[in-house]
């Protein structure tokens, strides 16, 4: 009994020094990628594009933040290709020509939600664990090397965050959740529906991660819609009507203009 007692304990002991590394992992990986962000400049400082985006991160930063490890925060990144990602750490990135690629608000909304369900669920830690049985047996190796070996795993993990796509099972699991979070701040999550509806035949050489071709548009709708009839109490008040969607009011110059010399 005293060595299954000691064996236990060094079981728990074990298991919370390896989540502890793991975090201390994903912090590294999430200040890895700001920093690349920064010295490529591409992070806008300064935008009239921030006062449609705070409010809208405001509200759902109250719902994720209980949920998550380490504190959110927002920033507008400048490329051409409409995205959106959330990395390690509680960075969300949201690249200025996602705005403009939105029909409506509630659809900006739908795309944060989602991202922000990767954070709650860590999943660029857990994807990252199941590339390969290879890659898993010597990111354990490293971890239990100890923090030291933190700097390696984030940059082979983290490249850039075009890089940064999930499985399938990741994937719907986001949208779920992502429902969840918009309904919770009081944001319609029919607005992912929507996104899909619009851009499930978008001929884009590089579509939103949100838009990722797995699982299939029409499925993630299905399922999305199975979501909200499963929950009245907490979905049947939004209107699933497009026309009820609100505009985005936006700056009509392009949104490379607000890039700070």
């Amino acid at each position: 009994m005293r060595l299954i007692a000691m064996l236990a304990a060094v079981a728990i002991a074990f298991s919370g020094g390896v989540r502890a590394l793991a975090d201390e992992t994903e912090a590294q990986m999430g200040a890895d990628t700001f920093a690349d962000l920064k010295q490529k400049g591409v992070i806008v400082a300064s935008s009239p594009l921030y006062h449609t985006l705070r409010p809208i991160a405001d509200r759902i930063t109250k719902v994720v933040a209980p949920q998550y490890g380490y504190p959110i925060h927002f920033y507008i990144v400048h490329g051409s290709d409409p995205n959106a990602f959330a990395a390690p750490g509680g960075n969300v990135y949201v690249i200025d020509s996602l705005m403009y690629f939105v029909h409506n608000k509630e659809e900006l909304e739908g795309t944060i939600c989602h991202e922000t369900s990767h954070l709650i669920h860590h999943d660029s830690l857990s994807e990252q664990s199941h590339d390969d049985a290879i890659r898993r047996r010597e990111t354990l190796a490293l971890i239990l090397l100890g923090p030291s070996w933190g700097s390696f795993l984030a940059t082979s993990a983290i490249g850039n965050l075009d890089s940064l796509h999930y499985s399938r099972g990741a994937e719907e699991n986001a949208d779920l959740k992502g429902a969840d979070t918009c309904a919770e701040a009081g944001m319609n999550p029919w607005g992912l529906v929507w996104l899909f509806q619009d851009f499930s035949n978008a001929n884009m050489k590089t579509p939103p991660e949100v838009l990722s071709d797995h699982p299939d548009n029409q499925d993630r709708i299905d399922a999305l819609e199975k979501h909200f009839q499963s929950d009245p109490a907490k979905f049947a008040k939004f209107s699933s009507d497009k026309n009820s969607a609100t505009p985005m009011n936006l700056p009509k110059n392009e949104a490379e203009q607000f890039m700070k010399p």
